[in-house]
């Protein structure tokens, strides 16, 4: 049902794409391939293809509506669809749900490209991925198959639900309490900054079920799915947001929600290592927005360095402007292979939390530095809302604090690099 759907829209993009199952065998063929080559910066057939679908939908359907999202902040939902139609969302859902089980370094090479046209609408399908991959990674079958399996069959969003008004980089600080009550838990408490938190069909929520402080916060807090219609689950207003604007950002109050004690992923205590284990998988994608803005930063820059003249001649013939594109390009460039390193790690099975954090600190302070450095060469221009690097600047900074601060993959990286020479 899923690939017809693909393959119909692709046809009509004028690219073909493969069966989830082919396109599955297709990258476990290539990572065999790599593997047996050793060190590669090639791309497979398969990668190329989604890359390409990827950028021409960007062109096509997400450029052209951008600025006018941005000003109204309605939900780009019709992109959203056009996105899911062509399988350009929830890729990394398994195949026995439905899904296409791509890896996470497929996931980025389309995240860079969506985010090149808009990262308010790139934001709002990687929050599905956010809120999907504590299901995927510690979901049992049922709970795969009843909440990853619906992603597939309609254009539905979910949400990651942790962050509250004074527990964001705390995550330990949290204070909504689950309470079991018989074969139900009771949950009260207020989460902040949701992603998605106004359109999510489920959560995945982090609760505290253990009213010890002393309690570590590896066996305090439990993961619930909680869906989004649950009697007492109570969204509130849209915020509006320097950047991102389309991006759906809300409160969400939980009051006496009963949530089933199905709905309990892995076992009561497991919670905080689910939510923290999400990120060694979902920061590369987050890197990889940001870079996606960063180049589309350095493309406006360039262009325009190229049209417009002062003193007789482009200034991109100035050497203050070229060097300066050449600075933005130099760490354009490595922001890629920051995240496709972190992305790569995670596929080959390993514990790439140090990368991770590498590329998300990386790719998000230099998605500032581009944004501000293509409004210095755009000069008074830039700083109009007519020219596009005026939203780009606004839309960089969230990717400096959210999914963990530029300070707290700091700490983390402090932690693994010391970690290695204390052993």
């Amino acid at each position: 049902m899923l690939f017809s759907k693909i393959f119909r829209a692709s046809v009509q993009t004028g690219i073909r794409l493969q069966s989830s199952s082919a396109a599955a065998a297709g990258v476990r063929a290539a990572g065999e391939q790599r593997a047996s080559l050793g060190f590669s910066f090639e791309m497979t057939d398969q990668q190329k293809e989604f890359q390409q679908l990827a950028r021409k939908f960007a062109h096509e359907e997400i450029i052209p509506f951008a600025a006018d999202y941005d000003k109204s902040g309605e939900y780009p939902f019709p992109v959203i669809k056009k996105a899911w139609e062509l399988g350009l969302m929830n890729s990394h859902i398994p195949e026995e749900c439905g899904g296409m089980g791509l890896s996470i370094f497929d996931a980025c090479l389309i995240t860079e490209e969506l985010a090149y046209g808009c990262t308010g609408v790139q934001t709002a399908i990687e929050a599905n991925s956010l809120g999907q991959i504590p299901v995927i990674i510690a979901g049992n079958d049922a709970q795969k198959k009843k909440y990853l399996g619906r992603m597939t069959e309609e254009p539905l969003m979910c949400a990651y639900c942790v962050t509250e008004p004074g527990a964001g980089s705390d995550v330990a600080g949290i204070k909504t309490r689950a309470v079991k009550v018989g074969d139900e838990y009771v949950v009260n408490g207020q989460k902040m900054w949701i992603t998605n938190g106004g359109k999510a069909n489920w959560y995945f929520l982090l609760a505290r079920t253990n009213p010890d402080p002393k309690c570590p916060a590896g066996k305090a807090f439990t993961g619930f799915i909680v869906e989004a219609d649950t009697p007492g689950v109570q969204p509130g207003r849209k915020e509006m947001n320097m950047g991102q604007r389309c991006s759906d950002t809300r409160g969400i109050t939980f009051e006496d929600v009963r949530i089933p004690k199905e709905n309990v992923l892995i076992g009561e205590g497991a919670g905080f290592k689910i939510a923290m284990g999400a990120f060694d998988k979902t920061r590369p994608p987050v890197a990889a927005g940001a870079t996606g803005l960063a180049q589309r930063a350095l493309t406006e820059a360039t262009n325009y360095a190229l049209e417009r003249k002062t003193f007789g001649r482009v200034i991109a013939e100035h050497q203050a402007v070229s060097f300066l594109l050449a600075e933005m390009t130099m760490k354009v460039e490595l922001a890629r292979m920051a995240y496709q390193r972190a992305a790569w790690e995670v596929d080959e099975g390993r514990k790439n939390t140090y990368y991770a954090s590498i590329a998300k600190a990386f790719a998000g302070d230099i998605a500032n530095q581009v944004a501000s450095d293509a409004v210095q060469i755009f000069g008074g221009s830039g700083f109009n809302s007519e020219y596009p690097v005026e939203k780009l600047m606004r839309d960089a900074k969230i990717f400096q604090i959210y999914e963990g601060t530029a300070q707290i993959q700091r700490l983390i990286i402090a932690r693994e690099h010391l970690g290695k020479f204390k052993q």
